[in-house]
């Protein structure tokens, strides 16, 4: 049995066209009127191909293929249609395309399943400015309450509670309840990294995923005009936190692994040519799949923000946004997916996601495992972010093949 390789291109360039730029890049981030009319088309499809659909509390999207009875326990497979800014096709979008094909697949070949079969599309995947990454996973799975959502919103001042309810969820229900009766979680993904390219393999079987630290860092100085306020009477934040954000490459390229620390995100205020800044705001993010590691090396970025606050004379407050700790994938899940590669002679290699991803929160209430495809280059958040149709085809079979071993070797 094979997945239809045509159509699941032709559905990822459909996809592609809402929030597509003039550059190229898509962005649809959740809530957006794009993400809106994703979510209409996705709940759609899966209405014509037969499943039941359903929206949770924070708007993850379900649909369901009936099993034949033998067990009530689903197999999930899913992952998000949210995108970056101005990014590529694949992240996020190709999970769910792929496992809407799978489905699409399973019905054309008649094929019922003992376990019903879910396919989900999970909110808010991406970094977004209600500041919950992973929002409907996590949420799914019990990690944000409804308490802490009911509060955010975005610097427009729009609600988060709004946005849930227009399409169609209800952040006063979050619970964890229902994530507690799966049989297990799969989620495909683009790689996003080179470890597959440079050994020139299609696919790549994830067997744990990095832990993920983020802070908001506010430095504060004084507001001033460029031209009257000598050097040596300034406190100006930006300097400040330029040099905060050069030691964070110094300090990380030290520590020698796979241990990474960005910034990404960087805002000035008043940002005029003519004043000194009197504000920065910037998110320090520090990725590693080992707890200590990660630990210890935010603690020294931290240690030398407060030793660069004192030579410029400004404050710092750093406030922790997200903190999702390391997981192992299950090995049973992992043993499978290379069972099914090894069956249709597709070469892999078992590695770690550096990304972070919604099987990460997954993994705590249900066996679950990733999937990855080759990225070129391994470029992603770009509009050149691209896996080849041949290697899609090839990480799509194997996904295939291992839902149906999965459904004969789990209860």
């Amino acid at each position: 049995m094979k997945i239809d390789i045509e159509r699941l291109m032709n559905e990822v360039e459909r996809y592609a066209s809402y929030g597509k730029q003039p550059t190229g890049g898509i962005t649809r981030p959740s809530f957006s009127k794009e993400d809106y009319q994703v979510r209409e088309l996705f709940s759609t499809q899966l209405e014509d191909l037969g499943l039941s659909v359903s929206v949770d509390p924070i708007a993850n999207v379900w649909g369901t293929l009936k099993g034949d009875g033998h067990s009530d326990k689903p197999i999930v497979l899913g992952s998000h249609l949210d995108t970056v800014p101005n990014g590529g096709k694949y992240d996020g979008a190709l999970g769910v395309l792929v496992a809407k094909e799978i489905v699409q697949t399973l019905i054309d070949q008649q094929r019922t399943l003992k376990h019903p079969l879910q396919i989900v599309s999970f909110t808010a995947e991406e970094a977004n400015e209600f500041n919950f990454a992973t929002m409907g996973s996590r949420a799914f799975t019990g990690k944000l309450t409804a308490n802490e959502l009911s509060e955010a919103q975005n610097n427009e001042g729009l609600k988060l509670v709004d946005a849930v309810k227009k399409a169609g969820g209800d952040i006063s229900q979050v619970s964890d309840a229902n994530s507690k009766n799966l049989a297990a979680f799969f989620e495909l993904h683009i790689e996003q990294g080179k470890k597959l390219e440079k050994q020139n393999l299609p696919v790549g079987v994830v067997n744990r995923i990095v832990g993920i630290s983020r802070d908001i860092v506010s430095v504060d100085g004084e507001q001033n005009h460029s031209g009257t306020t000598m050097m040596t009477e300034r406190k100006d934040a930006l300097a400040a936190a330029g040099e905060m954000v050069a030691t964070v490459q110094r300090l990380a390229k030290q520590v020698n692994t796979d241990a990474v620390a960005t910034v990404g995100k960087f805002d000035v205020f008043p940002n005029a040519a003519n004043i000194i800044p009197g504000r920065v705001e910037f998110v320090l993010e520090v990725r590693s799949a080992d707890k200590q590691e990660r630990e210890a090396l935010v603690d020294g970025i931290h240690q030398l923000f407060e030793a660069i606050k004192e030579q410029y004379g400004v404050s710092v407050s750093i406030k922790n946004i997200y903190d999702t700790q390391e997981a192992v994938f299950d090995q049973e899940l992992v043993e499978l997916l290379e069972q099914s590669a090894k069956t249709i002679d597709v070469p892999y290699a078992v590695l770690p996601s550096m990304a972070g991803h919604d099987a990460l929160h997954l993994a705590g209430v249900t066996k679950s495992a990733m999937l990855f495809v080759k990225s070129i280059k391994g470029i992603s958040h770009n509009p050149e972010e691209l896996s080849l149709k041949e290697d899609i085809e090839q990480s799509a079979n194997v996904l295939l093949n291992a839902i149906l071993l999965a459904d004969e070797k789990l209860s």
